[in-house]
């Protein structure tokens, strides 16, 4: 395939340019240079430069030249965006564990009540609370941990029903 010659950026009308700066000044100049490009990608920048809300190709190829840029300038890091994913997804999960960890405290707070009213209303001994407690614990591993109201009061009258 051959190369083609286009012009890339444009002269600002009304902007002077800075002999021999190639420097943006005040965010207006710009200069033109020559760039050498392959057909298709010439043709592949046509067909999407307007898709990423760029006014023209130079300014598309312009974004594409400084999203290099700043790739480059990572020389610590192999990749530039898995950084930049890490830290996202990091903040999001210790946002969602710190949340998660609230809504624990409440529970056991009210867990500690409940289990402390039904001691204080029932007369329950020892086997009975052993028994309790391995029946709850086989229970839950069965059910993986979903607890179900409607299960346990349904239990509860099987069991009386059978006293």
């Amino acid at each position: 395939m051959g190369k083609s010659k286009i012009s890339g950026l444009q002269n600002n009308k009304n902007a002077t340019v800075k002999p021999n700066s190639g420097t943006i000044q005040g965010g207006c100049n710009k200069q033109k240079f020559a760039l050498w490009a392959y057909p298709d990608t010439l043709e592949e920048v046509s067909n999407t430069y307007e898709s990423d809300n760029c006014k023209s190709k130079s300014e598309f190829i312009e974004k594409a030249i400084n999203f290099y840029l700043g790739y480059l300038k990572q020389e610590d890091n192999i990749n530039y965006l898995a950084p930049r994913i890490t830290s996202s997804v990091d903040a999001v999960v210790h946002g969602t564990e710190q949340r998660i960890n609230r809504n624990l405290f409440k529970i056991a707070v009210e867990l500690g009540k409940l289990s402390h009213m039904l001691a204080a209303a029932n007369d329950v001994d020892e086997d009975t609370l052993q028994e309790l407690h391995e029946m709850c614990l086989d229970e839950v591993r069965h059910i993986n941990g979903v607890i179900n109201f409607d299960r346990a009061v349904k239990f509860q009258n099987d069991r009386e029903d059978n006293i």
